[in-house]
């Protein structure tokens, strides 16, 4: 091992909670995040593991938690493992030491350079009994946080993750944001580290579930056995039951890499009219994505787009900020119909709304939310569904009223304990949720009687600028404080119930999200009225 002097550093005097980066000297454009997490100094990768945000900038807790301030990913401090998503790779942790006024690394110079470490998923199969065995039931954020997890934490058994989607797990959040069609860029992982850790992906579909005899039965009539199952179906995108939605070409709707590619197609390289149906996440990120070259009008039905979440002033705010890019909003709409187009009947050539509004369109895309995956269980007479068509689980994600079986992600309805949440049950759709969920479903595999760990859900969006959010509004709220103008692109919205701050929504303000949702997981986030009052959610310590 090797032995690298920092520059610019004489001496190990960072205060708890300090963290800097410096260069290292002798390999071309290195860098080390040196900090103090808890009261111990220690030198990791200076970037997330997640999109590469520089963590000099993220927020350190008083326990030793580094946060990104981007999108919520949580290492320690001390050793650079992952302790939340949606980061996956774990940071390079290295060891510090003082001499001759001062100070170095130890380390390999290919980890110094890289910053990061993959998981060791390493694995002998040490039993093929079916009463060890895992599987799991789709190939999204919740299975490969599930199956990583059982792997870095010791578990031998055989796994089997179950998908019809054609590839590996994919960086789902990318297909609204950035359109991205190729699979070798969106899959997290290739097959052979799958391969590394015996790990045996079956591309098929779930249609029956034997929970008696603990098996599960796919479109290819294979049988698969199980000692424990994991539900991470997640959800299928919702049509429009409206004259012409389901017979003219042209109209998509968004949640596969292979929906991306026929949208990406649809375009082309001339400028196209795109219609969008729903102005919720898909839809406004898709609006966003498409703006350039392209005729884009977004179709909503509330006041004002993304209102059911931020509420209506920050929707209207972010509404005025895209149409500055040339993106027309047709809110407080309903849809009548869809026509094709006179050059190709087979294709659509215009949406009709009830008000007699016509708008014409080359391609349409459908962003009216999802339901839950879960068609295969419908007529199961052992599992019951919710109303929604999702499954109710208990804080360690176990199917209520079944052994054994667990439900994470879109199709998960669970207790919520966080702020104002009073353990209500609700239903969260979004990737780093999923995720932690898959992670917290191992840990219990492992150890049944491990307490439930808690995590705040976060959640990001890419509009006029990158929109951060954190918490949840399961009960709803009352109030909303707001410092800034979304229509800038340049604020931080607290949803208050009662004197509660339950969840945070900024955009240009980092890492206001990242330290409002830690301050939140350790119960001292502030009150409604010291917000009203002006306080910079920054200026409140983690540290004291």
């Amino acid at each position: 091992m090797s032995e690298y002097k920092l520059k610019g550093v004489s001496s190990l005097s960072l205060q708890p909670g300090e963290k800097k980066e410096f260069e290292v000297e002798g390999i071309e454009g290195a860098k080390v995040l040196l900090l103090n997490a808890g009261g111990q100094i220690q030198a990791l990768g200076p970037k997330c593991t997640h999109y590469g945000a520089p963590l000099v900038n993220g927020v350190l807790t008083k326990s030793g938690r580094l946060v990104c301030q981007w999108h919520g990913a949580c290492f320690n401090g001390k050793t650079g493992d992952v302790e939340d998503a949606p980061a996956l790779d774990a940071l390079a942790a290295f060891k510090v030491v003082e001499k001759d006024g001062a100070v170095y690394v130890q380390g390999e110079e290919a980890a110094i350079k890289s910053g990061r470490r993959k998981p060791n998923i390493k694995c002998r199969v040490s039993s093929t009994a079916d009463t060890d065995k895992v599987v799991v039931v789709g190939g999204g954020s919740g299975a490969i946080g599930a199956v990583e997890a059982l792997r870095t934490s010791g578990f031998s058994g055989p796994i089997t993750v179950i998908t019809s989607e054609g590839y590996l797990p994919i960086d789902r959040t990318k297909l609204s944001k950035a359109l991205l069609t190729d699979v070798n860029k969106a899959q997290w992982r290739d097959a052979e580290f799958f391969q590394s850790g015996s790990i045996e992906f079956v591309e098929d579909e779930v249609t029956d579930v034997d929970f008696s005899n603990k098996s599960v039965t796919t479109k290819s009539s294979a049988k698969h056995t199980y000692g424990k199952l994991i539900f991470a179906t997640g959800g299928t995108p919702r049509n429009l039951p409206l004259q012409g939605f389901k017979v003219l070409g042209n109209i998509f709707v968004l949640r596969t890499l292979h929906d991306t590619k026929k949208i990406v197609d649809a375009i082309g390289e001339k400028g196209k009219k795109i219609v969008i149906v729903g102005s919720s996440f898909i839809g406004m990120e898709l609006a966003n994505a498409t703006a350039a070259n392209n005729t884009v009008s977004v179709i909503g039905m509330e006041s004002a787009p993304l209102q059911r979440v931020l509420g209506e002033k920050v929707g209207a705010g972010l509404q005025k900020a895209l149409e500055a890019k040339g993106i027309k909003f047709y809110m407080s709409a309903s849809v009548d119909k869809a026509e094709p187009s006179e050059s190709d009947p087979s294709k659509v050539g215009s949406v009709s709304l009830k008000d007699g509004t016509k708008l014409e369109a080359d391609l349409v895309v459908l962003g009216v939310g999802v339901a839950p995956a879960t068609e295969f269980l419908k007529d199961n007479k052992v599992i019951r569904l919710e109303q929604d068509g999702s499954l109710k689980t208990d804080e360690n994600f176990l199917v209520t009223g079944l052994k054994d079986v667990y439900a994470i992600g879109d199709i998960a309805t669970y207790p919520y304990n966080g702020p104002g949440g009073q353990g209500s049950y609700t239903r969260i759709e979004h990737w780093d949720v999923a995720q932690n969920q898959g992670r917290s479903v191992a840990k219990h595999i492992i150890n049944p009687t491990i307490t439930p760990e808690f995590f705040i859900p976060v959640f990001w969006s890419a509009l006029t600028g990158q929109l951060r959010y954190c918490g949840n509004t399961v009960n709803g709220y009352d109030e909303v404080v707001l410092q800034g103008d979304p229509s800038e692109s340049k604020f931080v919205a607290y949803y208050c119930k009662g004197d509660t701050v339950v969840a945070v929504a900024s955009m240009g303000k980092d890492p206001v999200m990242t330290k409002s949702a830690e301050l939140m997981r350790e119960g001292a986030m502030p009150s409604k009225a010291k917000l009203q009052q002006g306080l910079d959610i920054l200026d409140v310590s983690l540290i004291a």
